[in-house]
């Protein structure tokens, strides 16, 4: 391990990642950072100089053993204490983060299917932090500090890399990801410190949603409220078989919206699932498909479903209840 300054071995101490607050980009923008907000799972990547990492979760949970390829990152910082902040993702083609990839990388504990996982579906660790170099601790240090020290360091492989920031051009940076087709924007304080755990406005995260229309097919009765109120909706697209499933979506809906919901489906209930494609939703009731809403997602899923998604009003002007 890395002598610390008092000559005493240093071990990594245990680190809660500091997290960004939602909100819009920051104007004006002239003391901010603007990064990518990449789609996968935070993580704390510690190494006491002898070669050896360890992996830490946004909870604290060692995930050393899933990530098997990232080893090697170990013998890239030999000779320095490093504790580094970061995103793994699964990068499609395109270069784009696919959280439906990363997902059968996650909780696996047996190191034998990690180490098949890495070879077919390999990790990437998108650093874009350091909090101590070699025992000294640079929580105190502004982020424009931080990223100086970073870049020194000079982490690049395989799997690993430290993806450059942009200073102020705010606007810009979004016109990026939107074209991309990106997850967002993380926009930080030049001058702000590291705090751990916290939740600070001087981090600032801006998602990027699609909006869309789809139509109802069903609905699931909400908790504790009287028979008929739905608390979701199932929702489809059209697809060549016919209406494809495309997930259900609760978060957003009104309690006004609700009843109304619930007055339409008394009309235009049916027995049997309008979707081309099975559903295997629990306690789900079937409508006909003449409910048209608006909803936002922040993507699609591999296998065809919303992620996150979010009810915005239904779309009289597209409904057809006769």
């Amino acid at each position: 391990m890395v002598p610390n300054p008092s000559g005493a071995l240093w071990s990594p101490p245990p680190i809660a990642p500091m997290l960004a607050v939602p909100g819009p980009l920051p104007v004006p923008d002239s003391g901010w950072a603007f990064e990518t907000k990449w789609d996968g799972v935070r993580c704390i990547l510690s190494t006491t100089g002898d070669g050896s990492v360890r992996l830490a979760s946004r909870a604290g949970n060692d995930i050393t053993v899933a990530y098997p390829e990232l080893r090697a990152l170990g013998s890239e910082l030999r000779g320095h204490g490093v504790v580094l902040d970061g995103e793994l993702v699964v990068l499609d083609a395109s270069g784009r983060s696919d959280f439906g990839r990363l997902q059968s990388r996650m909780g696996v504990v047996d190191a034998r299917r990690a180490g098949r996982l890495a070879l077919d579906c390999p990790a990437h660790f998108m650093i874009f932090d350091v909090l101590y170099l070699d025992g000294h601790a640079l929580l105190d240090s502004s982020y424009g500090e931080r990223r100086e020290v970073l870049s020194a360091l000079g982490p690049a492989g395989a799997h690993w890399s430290a993806p450059s920031y942009v200073h102020g051009r705010g606007a810009q940076v979004w016109d990026v990801v939107v074209r991309e087709g990106l997850e967002g924007v993380v926009a930080k304080r030049l001058s702000s410190p590291y705090t751990p755990g916290a939740r600070s406005a001087h981090w600032r995260k801006t998602k990027r949603v699609e909006t869309l229309d789809v139509v109802i097919g069903g609905w699931t009765q909400r908790r504790g409220a009287a028979a008929g109120v739905p608390g979701s909706v199932l929702v489809g697209v059209a697809g060549p078989a016919g209406l494809r499933y495309a997930g259900s979506v609760g978060s957003g809906m009104s309690e006004r919206e609700q009843s109304q919901l619930a007055a339409y489906f008394a009309v235009i209930a049916r027995s049997t699932s309008p979707f081309a494609d099975p559903v295997e939703v629990t306690g789900a009731h079937w409508v006909e498909p003449r409910l048209v809403a608006e909803v936002s997602a922040s993507e699609w899923t591999r296998a065809g479903r919303l992620r996150h998604p979010v009810w915005q009003r239904l779309r009289p002007d597209l409904t057809r209840l006769d």
